[in-house]
């Protein structure tokens, strides 16, 4: 089993990415490299570029990434942790699939036209072929399963489909090239929304930054976010059927269950018939407790450049390691003479 996964380096790491992604890298860690599996998660800097950015902005939240997400729990020593930009074999195949990947099928990218909006013809080129670096990214690696959310199913399909493709093409029927990873939805995938808005994901991009619990915020700042969240005046129910059509409680219950490892139903049999004067505290006091360590930990691990910069070479050595095999054969695959 080798799980390929990426993260876009944005800076301000909050609870909706620790709790619907990094979380689950750790778990996922544990448990493949225990069974004789790989880990490869990287830092997507060069799908960064398809949006407008600040370079020295791109550098430095790369650096705050990384120590995110050694803080949370990534070791360099059993998963391949690396930045996109240091394997150039992600680029590479990029282009060399370009040739596979077909118009319609990027044209039909939901992703693409929610960023692209009503200006395409001003979006660059590179947000229009995103979902084939993305098929890069885990092709590149013979990736056998990958972990999406929803909004991910259909960039995984697009993989599947070049792959399948491009082995039809270029492949005897009885050798091909690339392995068609699978989906891998973690069981505990959690959807966290915004504080201020429960139909909302919790986003970095709110203007409003009581909208999200950050991973840098001290104790007094989550528990203050948190009594300040936006709710409704009638009491926990007794059970999760209660919650429907009241997002904003649904939203901090299915945090405080995800938080205690627990379910929904578990929480409203201890709180079901208590006011939010009550929950309230009680989910700060989790959150604080949980969040204390990483925080601390990260706050140690962004001072130390160095070390971040040692981290991510040593993982974009084992992962070009991986890479050059698949990608000498692609070369090969399509007739291409290297010398």
């Amino acid at each position: 089993m080798r799980i390929v996964s990426g993260i876009q380096p944005t800076g301000n790491l909050h609870l909706g990415n620790y709790l619907g992604a990094i979380r689950n890298w750790v778990k996922m860690q544990d448990e493949v490299t225990a069974s004789g599996g790989q880990c490869l998660y990287f830092l997507a800097d060069l799908h960064a570029i398809s949006m407008p950015h600040t370079p020295a902005e791109l550098a430095a939240n790369t650096r705050e990434m990384v120590a995110a997400l050694v803080a949370c729990g990534i070791d360099p020593d059993r998963s391949i942790l690396f930045n996109q930009a240091q394997v150039p074999q992600h680029a590479e195949l990029q282009w060399l699939l370009n040739g596979t990947a077909r118009m319609g099928w990027l044209n039909r990218m939901t992703q693409w036209k929610d960023k692209a909006g009503k200006n395409r013809e001003g979006a660059s080129v590179a947000l229009f072929t995103y979902p084939v670096l993305q098929a890069a990214d885990v092709l590149l690696y013979q990736a056998t399963h990958v972990p999406v959310g929803e909004d991910q199913k259909q960039h995984l399909e697009l993989a599947r489909d070049i792959a399948q493709k491009f082995n039809n093409d270029f492949c005897p029927e009885d050798a091909p090239l690339f392995t068609l990873p699978d989906a891998f939805i973690p069981p505990e995938a959690a959807r966290i929304m915004s504080l201020r808005d429960g139909s909302s994901k919790m986003s970095k991009s709110d203007p409003s930054d009581m909208s999200r619990i950050n991973m840098t915020d001290s104790a007094d700042t989550i528990m203050q976010k948190v009594k300040k969240a936006k709710t409704d005046p009638e009491p926990l129910p007794a059970e999760a059927a209660g919650l429907e059509g009241r997002a904003e409680a649904r939203n901090l219950v299915a945090i405080y269950a995800v938080m205690a490892g627990t379910t929904v139903d578990a929480v409203l049999a201890e709180f079901g018939g208590e006011g939010f004067g009550k929950f309230k505290p009680a989910l700060g006091e989790l959150l604080v407790e949980t969040l204390a360590p990483i925080n601390a930990r990260f706050l140690q691990l962004r001072e130390d450049k160095a070390g971040l910069d040692a981290i991510l070479r040593k993982g974009a050595e084992k992962a070009r390691a991986l890479a050059v095999p698949t990608l000498d054969k692609t070369y090969e695959a399509l007739g291409l003479v290297r010398g």
